[in-house]
Formats: structure tokens, sequence, C-alpha cells
């Protein structure tokens, strides 16, 4: 059995089962009992928690990702980075995996594919703008639900899965179908990058298979470095032309070619839908065009010298003699031509002028919003567009033009650029001087146009002093955009290390905890696991993990049956009896038939009686019906207690003898 199943994290998340298995992490199905939800919770593998640089970057981008909030990306509930054990909490989801369904469907129709990679680059769109760029974008990592939707997942650890070496990373190896040439090479990667993976995955969709596919993961990465894939519609003609051209587009080895943007290829897409015949005229084949030498070179000249434009006259005296005659007649007919093409180049020029597009006054376009200077567009003018911000605009309002209304005269159709005011415009982070007071820091981030969001986290700093700020300044983020301030709750209470207690019983483990400093603990049983009653099965948190001493220990023990053990009881009779006497034992209230009949006390003063227990045991021995003896037996020890003792000749009267305790019923075993 996995080492984490059946455990429960902190106090609070129960290990149920295991999922997935992945190159870093492995994720579990979990049950959240403070929430009361299921939920899935990645635990980092044990070999990377001697990696601080990746640890590091673990804990710096597990900040990052919680602040994700979309329908498409997978939520992140919590985070954790103990000594022992680093995980992070996910929302859990309950689907299959979209290469599955590829694989299933083997082709999906162009719709299908247009309304899933719709919803990918929109996740995609929302972690790029947050300045997160997910690396590992493949079907294995998207998770189709079932009415349609999908997920995004493993955001984080694909990012920082290297120690940002130039080498391709064993995970790029792992992922190296759909890794952007840059990313094969170990270059650097932005949301391009994941562009390119997109493209990939709508390529498989469409036609069933992958571009790129070989016998060794080094030759695939080769192949995305150096070759050409196959059109798509080579494979499959019913895709429509202008979505294959999408698809080529977003695959181009030069990040330049690419769409910049997922919202860039998200408009495209639009475009599509609305109107699937479209053709975007993309073209991206290298074909130089082809000339033919209009005239004959002269012999022992080079190819193509860039002098030899004509062609050396030379007499030949076995050439036929030419008619005077017939020079005349091409004479005339070769004037005519010329006549034809002076008068019907002067009519072509006259309506060439007559079609001119006259010239008009600049209009005034400034503090019009956009749509409305395109309904007001009678001169057919082509816009340009760049978004700023300003405060003293609405939001979509043209601020200035060029040219400006009434500095000239222009065409029909000229160009005229805007300036918009637009809250996607970008605004660099600005810095920040941590030791100012979140106050100031608040007034500087709103001053910036931007949302400042203070989250207060455990640190090693002092109290209320800022740690960190996301993301980073200098980052140009959206208008708008959140801001997160870290500020420490300040230091960490003493942390002592969790001491090892599986295998013992409930109150040593418990003592064990108390000599370690750990006075919260609790005792839970599980009779789901095997093991003697009272031992330890597990603990949480794990044994060696440092944690703050107020933090409560869960101490899980088994609930199996205890071992069967013979206890014997030596009842002293009453020897001035000579009569028979019916000897009656209650073993828990219930007749033990073996040692029940009559005997002569007379005859022996001592009456053994061996008794089967698996707990604590309470027997009652009878005389003719009455009580005589009441013992207790305690089955960790064997000690045989004398609770109450009778008179039997007074029948009920009890006797003056104390009550006494008897050696260990396991002595004569």
């Amino acid at each position: 059995m996995d080492k984490y199943t059946g455990k429960k994290l902190d106090g609070r998340y129960e290990i149920r089962e295991l999922i997935g298995v992945g190159g870093m992490a492995n994720v579990y199905r979990c049950y959240d009992t403070i929430d009361a939800r299921e939920v899935a919770i990645k635990i980092l593998k044990d070999e990377f928690l001697d990696n601080e640089d990746f640890i590091r970057r673990f804990k710096n981008e597990s900040k990052a990702i919680a602040v994700l909030n979309h329908p498409n990306i997978v939520r992140v509930y919590d985070v954790s980075f103990g000594d022992m054990i680093q995980y992070i909490v996910m929302e859990y989801i309950d689907g299959i995996t979209l290469k599955e369904y590829i694989d299933m469907q083997g082709v999906l129709d162009w719709k299908e594919t247009v309304h899933l990679t719709t919803q990918v680059l929109k996740a995609l769109q929302h972690a790029h703008e947050n300045g997160i760029v997910h690396r590992d974008i493949k079907p294995h990592n998207i998770m189709l639900l079932q009415d349609g939707s999908i997920k995004v997942t493993d955001f984080g650890i694909a990012r920082f899965s290297s120690n940002a070496t130039g080498t391709m990373t064993e995970q790029a190896i792992g992922s190296v179908h759909y890794i952007a040439p840059e990313q094969a090479r170990g270059d650097k990667t932005d949301g391009k990058t994941d562009i390119y993976s997109v493209g990939v995955m709508m390529y498989e969709m469409l036609t069933g298979q992958v571009p790129f596919d070989a016998d060794s993961a080094v030759s695939v990465a080769l192949m995305q470095l150096q070759t050409t894939p196959k059109r798509p519609r080579e494979i499959n003609p019913s895709i429509p032309e202008g979505l294959e051209e999408i698809t080529i587009k977003a695959m181009q080895k030069n990040p330049e070619a690419r769409y910049h943007s997922a919202v860039e290829m998200l408009s495209d897409i639009e475009r599509f839908r609305l109107n699937p015949s479209i053709r975007f005229e993309y073209r991206y084949f290298d074909e130089k065009p082809k000339y033919s030498d209009a005239v004959r070179k002269r012999k022992g000249e080079p190819e193509d010298n860039p002098d030899d434009d004509y062609e050396e006259p030379y007499y030949d005296d076995d050439a036929p003699v030419k008619s005077p005659a017939l020079s005349a007649i091409k004479g005339i007919i070769i004037a005519a031509i010329l006549a034809m093409l002076i008068f019907g180049g002067a009519a072509l020029y006259k309506g060439y002028l007559a079609a001119q597009p006259k010239e008009v006054d600049v209009p005034n376009f400034v503090g019009m919003s956009v749509s409305e200077a395109n309904s007001k567009n009678t001169n057919n003018f082509v816009f340009t567009y760049e978004n700023r911000y300003s405060d003293e605009f609405p939001v979509d309002t043209i601020m200035y033009q060029t040219p400006e209304a009434g500095s000239k005269k222009v065409r029909e159709g000229a160009t005229i650029s805007f300036v918009v005011n637009s809250s996607d415009s970008e605004v660099t982070v600005p810095y920040i001087n941590t030791a100012i007071g979140t106050e100031d820091i608040v007034k500087k981030i709103e001053a910036a146009n931007l949302v400042p969001l203070i989250l207060y986290v455990e640190s090693q700093e002092t109290a209320m002093k800022v740690d960190s700020v996301f993301p980073p300044v200098g980052s140009n983020i959206k208008i708008g955009s959140p801001v997160y301030v870290f500020v420490s709750k300040g230091i960490t209470k003493e942390k002592k290390e969790v001491p090892d207690i599986k295998g013992l019983s409930a109150s040593d483990a418990a003592q064990k905890m108390i000599d370690a400093g750990f006075e919260n603990y609790t005792i839970e049983y599980d009779d789901r696991v095997k093991g003697d009653k009272d031992e330890v099965v597990r603990q949480n948190p794990l044994p060696g993990s440092k944690v703050e001493t107020d933090r409560e220990m869960i101490i899980t023990c088994s609930k199996g049956e205890n071992k069967e053990k013979t206890a014997t009881i030596f009842v002293d009779l009453p020897t001035n009896v000579t009569d028979e006497v019916k000897v009656t034992v209650l073993v828990d209230g219930a007749v033990d038939e073996e040692y029940s009949k009559t005997v002569i006390p007379a005859y022996g003063s001592t009456y053994n009686v061996k008794v089967k227990i698996k707990d604590n045991a309470e027997v009652v021995v009878l005389l003719d019906d009455e009580k005589y003896r009441e013992y207790s037996i305690n089955y960790e020890s064997g000690v045989v207690t004398t609770e109450n003792a009778y008179n039997y000749e007074s029948k009920q009267e009890e006797t003056t003898a104390p009550v006494q305790e008897e050696t260990s019923a396991y002595e004569e075993e």
C-alpha cells in the first residue's frame, strides 16, 4: 500500500486513494474534514525534498498559483511546506483527461475542437495575465467533465521542473510531443510557448495523431526543431481551411511567427466560428520566385553576370535575305499598335484620375467611442488603435488622433491612428519600498491604477512587515489587475521534532508525545486497519516533522481483537461444608459449562477455574445459585482482583474478609 493512503494530513485531509502518479509528484483523492468536500492533493515526491533551489521555486510559484481564479483552471485551496512533506490541495475533478477522450474518439469534429480549444485558451489568457506560463500544456493535463467543460491542471510544478539549465529536462522529454522548439533547446519560454502546445493539441484533435512521432523522445525533440509537419488537411480533408491555418500559425517554430497571445488566437477562432468558410491567407513556406533569362548569355561569361543584360549583335553570312516589302508591312503594323497603346493609355490614365478618391478634411473623432467613430466613418478611413489609460476620459473613448482634426486634407480611405482609453492597457507594477508600511503601499499601488490585496502569511519576518509582492515589481499587467502584498503574521512559534510512536500502545504513545513537548493530542481508533488492540498504526504529523508544539497530534490506533488468553482463578471454598454444593461460573454474564459442576468443598479447599478471555473480564462464582465470589481480570497484566466475597453459610451475608488482589492469572499457563 502507498505510504500516505489511509493517513490524515494536518489533522484535516483524509487521504483515501492514489489517483495519479507523475514524474515529480503523486496525486491523491482526499476528504477535507473541515470544509466537508472532496479534494485532490498533490504531494511532492521525497527525492525532491532536498533540492533547495526547487523548493524555493516551488514555494514562490505556489503563491502565484493560489491567486488564479478561473472556471477553466483547477482551483488551488491550500499549500503546505513542511520539512518532511510538501503538498498542494486542489479542486477534485470527476472526469477523464482530454488524452483519454481523443484516444476513445480517434478524430474530433472541428466544432468540438473549437469548443475545447477556446476553453483552454481562455484559461491560458487568465494565467498569462497573472504572469504564469504553464509550460506543460498537453491533453494529459486537460480534464474533461461530463458537461463538456474543461479544467486545465498542473500549474506550478511543470514551470519549475529543472534548475533552469540550458538543456532539455526530464519533464520536457515526458511531454516531448507537445513542447515548443525553444523549450526543447532549453531557451527562454513565455506565453507563446503555451500557444505552440495548444496548436499541437488542435492538430491531434483534428487528425487523431500528433504531428511528430518517433521511437525515442530525443528523435521527436529533433523533429520539433527541424521538421515541418504534414498539413492537417492532408490527413483529414474535412478540416476547414481556416481552422487549418489557425493550427499551423500556432505551431510555427519561430515564436514571433505564432500568435503573440491567447487573446490574439481566440480572436481568429471567433472569426472562424462565425464564418467557417473564412480564409486568413497565412503563408509560412519560403519559396523563392524563379525567373527565366530574357536574353542569351555571351559564351564564356559567368551565368549570373549582373552586366549581362543585353544580347551582343553579330552577323551571319549564311542568314536568309529579308524582303523589303515584308519589312514595310511589319513597320505599319508596329506603328498601328503603338498608336493604339498611346491613345488607350491616355484613356486609361483619365479613367484612373477619375477613379481616384477625393480629398477631404480630417474629421474630428476625439471624444467619440470606438463604435461611434466606426458608425460615422463615411469616408472609408482605415482606423488603427493604440490602447492607453487615463483618468481624464471615459473608458473606450478616443483621446488622440493622428493626423489631428482639420490639420490637412487626406484622401478617402486614408489611415487615421487613434489612442483609445482602455482598461486593457498595461501598466508597470511600481517599485515598492517594503519598509514604508502597508497603508502607504496601498496608496502607491492604487496610484498606478492597480488593485492592492493584502494577504497575511506566516513568515520569519517581523510581524506586520511586508514579506513579498506579486506580480513582481516591474511586471507589466492590465489596468485594474490585483497586486498581492504578502504581509508577515510574525515569527512562527517554536517547533520541535515529532517522535516516532508507531507500534506503541495508546498510553505509551501519549506519554512519549508529552515527553517530547506535545501535550495537545487526540487518540482515534480505526477498525479498518489490522493490528493489536490499542496499537498505534499511524500518526499525524509524520515522525521526524518539525512542527509547532501546540499543534494537535493525531494518534490513530487499531481496534483489532486481542489474542485469546487463558486466566486461572483460584476459588477458595468453605472447607467446613461436607454436603454436595452446585458451583456455577459466570464469565461476563455467560455460564461456563465446563467449570459449572457439583463439588464437595470439604474434599478440596481450592477450586481452579480456567477462563478464556480476549479483553478485561468479570467472573462471578455461585454456590447453590447464590453469589459467593466476584472477580475482575485485567487482560494486559493478568491480575485477578476479588471484588466481593460472601459467606456461604449466611447466604448473601457479606464476609468481613478484605478485598485482595491475587497473583497473575497467567503464571500457571
